[in-house]
């Protein structure tokens, strides 16, 4: 049911009927505000057809189109636009066919394209933390708009489980643990690697500042301080399969996937497919030769392999070192070609903060220069840092916003403000406790989710956790609303919502914004999918709220007559349908009761 549609092939109709000219697109535009209207024709580009004045144009199309589309109820023209009045029977018609359905069809069509959103990727030295939470936040809600929008979708993690910084952690460990774990000490095992990240990091700097004073160059002390040199050598031997030291890796990490997996679990993200590093870091090394077979890559007198991008404006990229050993770029290369042969995609978005723009610029050029057509759709989900007020994290410092501590304040955050507005009263404990999580980890997501994802931002979470203005919060509580609205109904007023629903003849000026709002939604995702930004659906669903709060607030319900009251009770029940749905898009619950 697209009126746009229509009404574009229609007044293709009226100029051929009016002026003998044959147009093969007509572009329309939502009215604006200010002006009475639901869609707008520019007409200044038809003045060499109808060969009048933009007035006498618009008002000549607007008169064609309200005596042959019943849907046009009137029109009016201001200079060259025609504000075209869509007629209240084809909004009450629109809610019509989808009261009572599911808001986001979940069959996928035959044929769909497959897509892989690979997010998350943490290291296995550390916990999560705040950038973390962006990253996992955004890539989990792409891939769910991606999935509503009518793609078959992989959710792809690929873990850093290896290389010189998981090294340090073991080293730290070996050194000053005392044969500690997790259940001797209670603490989570990832938060454990983690310490001892940090504690390799305070010896280091130690050393580092010892060798300086002896003389040393600050460049020479930092290679040559005793405890990189371990470092090093533990990966070595870890590269050479060592037991004992594949053992202590194998301990460590089986500590911090547990710890990841309860993190994982409490921000509600999930994926299809885990990668290791370990388990790819030597695929690409068989593509060297490939490409210096067919001539994109080059050998120099040392040994090393590269690729010339110089021409495309980047520069010269090594891909193998001159000891024959690959580096990172190279085993990017391999992974993809690994992902594109198994799964089979359409599209593989990376969900990698903007400080490796450069990185997959390079990446993509060079598959597409090997001859890989699926190159083409490979995206990088660049997305801006979050920062605090008191600047960027460090995570070798041990100033990082940990990613679990944030939930928990973000929960505590949530009761506090939730008792003092009263919002728990009646509840169980259990269902107390339910909600503040629900409202907690809501207020975090949506705040930042509805920042476009190629901004820096800055989290407060001060203002995310407000039952009023854009926050997850007001979104939450006027699904609420609903709910409870439909609860007293049924209680008290023995209405049965789901009888079918018979609109009034005229719809309220308000009534037919919010139907004209969900008309919209298909349009809303897929441009959310289009531009992989879950902000679209975020500040969709929150006008959406906003316009049913004002609804609400100016129009009686339940005291009106039945029939009214009825129509009314239904109009909330499919906007309740409509918020739920957006924000399950955006991995966020929403309360029955609050």
């Amino acid at each position: 049911m697209n009126i746009e549609k229509k009404i574009s092939e229609k007044i293709k109709e009226a100029l051929q009927s009016l002026y003998g000219a044959a147009v093969e697109k007509v572009a329309l535009e939502k009215t604006n505000p200010d002006f009475v209207g639901d869609i707008t024709l520019v007409v200044f580009g038809f003045l060499k057809l109808s060969k009048k004045k933009p007035e006498e144009t618009a008002t000549e199309i607007g008169n064609y189109l309200k005596a042959n589309v019943p849907e046009v109820a009137d029109f009016n023209v201001i200079k060259g636009f025609l504000n075209i009045v869509v007629s209240d029977a084809f909004w009450s018609d629109y809610l019509k066919s989808i009261y009572s359905k599911p808001f986001i069809n979940a069959a996928l069509p035959a044929g769909a394209p497959v897509v892989m959103v690979e997010y998350s990727s943490p290291n296995t030295n550390k916990p999560l933390h705040l950038g973390h939470i962006r990253n996992n936040l955004l890539g989990f809600s792409v891939a769910e708009i991606l999935k509503a929008a009518g793609n078959k979708v992989v959710k792809a993690n690929l873990v850093n489980d290896r290389g010189i910084h998981i090294c340090k952690s073991m080293l730290a460990w070996q050194k000053w643990g005392n044969g500690e774990t997790p259940e001797s000490t209670g603490i989570k095992g990832d938060k454990l690697v983690g310490k001892y990240y940090v504690e390799f990091d305070k010896h280091y700097k130690k050393e580092v500042e010892t060798l300086v004073q002896q003389g040393k160059t600050k460049d020479e002390a930092e290679k040559q301080a005793p405890l990189m040199q371990e470092a090093q050598q533990m990966l070595f031997k870890w590269e050479a399969g060592d037991k004992d030291v594949k053992e202590l890796w194998a301990t460590m990490n089986g500590w911090v996937y547990k710890g990841f997996e309860a993190t994982y679990k409490m921000l509600g993200v999930d994926f299809d497919k885990v990668y290791y590093e370990s388990q790819t870091y030597l695929l690409g090394k068989s593509i060297i030769e490939e490409g210096l077979a067919k001539g994109v890559l080059k050998r120099r007198p040392d040994n090393s392999v590269y690729i010339d991008l110089t021409a495309d404006g980047l520069d010269e990229k090594t891909l193998l070192r001159a000891d024959g050993t690959s580096v990172y770029m190279t085993q990017d290369l391999g992974t993809a070609i690994q992902r594109a042969e198994e799964v089979k995609f359409d599209r593989l978005v990376y969900t990698v903060a903007n400080e490796q723009d450069y990185h997959f610029k390079v990446l993509f050029l060079i598959l597409k220069k090997l001859g890989y057509k699926w190159a083409d759709g490979l995206y990088h989900l660049s997305y801006g840092m979050v920062e605090l007020p008191e600047g960027k994290m460090k995570s070798r410092e041990g100033t990082v916003v940990d990613a679990d501590d944030l939930m928990d304040e973000m929960i505590a955050t949530a009761a506090a403000t939730s008792k003092e507005l009263g919002k728990a009263d009646g509840l169980s404990e259990a269902e107390a406790n339910k909600l503040y999580q629900t409202i907690g980890l809501g207020a975090l997501k949506y705040f930042m989710l509805k920042v476009d994802p190629k901004k820096k931002m800055l989290f407060n979470p001060a203002e995310s956790i407000d039952f009023n203005g854009n926050t997850g919060p007001f979104i939450q509580f006027n699904y609420v609303r609903v709910q409870a609205l439909l609860r007293k109904a049924k209680d008290t007023m023995s209405f049965d919502t789901s009888a079918a629903l018979n609109a009034p003849a005229q719809l309220l000026p308000q009534e037919k914004e919010l139907i004209i709002k969900l008309y919209n939604f298909p349009v809303v995702l897929n441009q959310a999918a289009a531009e992989y930004s879950p902000a679209i659906i975020a500040n969709y669903v929150y006008d959406l709220a906003k316009e049913f709060s004002q609804y609400y607030h100016d129009n009686p319900i339940l005291k009106e007559k039945p029939e009214v009251a009825l129509f009314r009770l239904q109009l909330a029940q499919t906007v309740g349908v409509a918020i739920k749905s957006c924000m399950s898009l955006l991995g966020i619950e929403v309360p029955d009761r609050m």
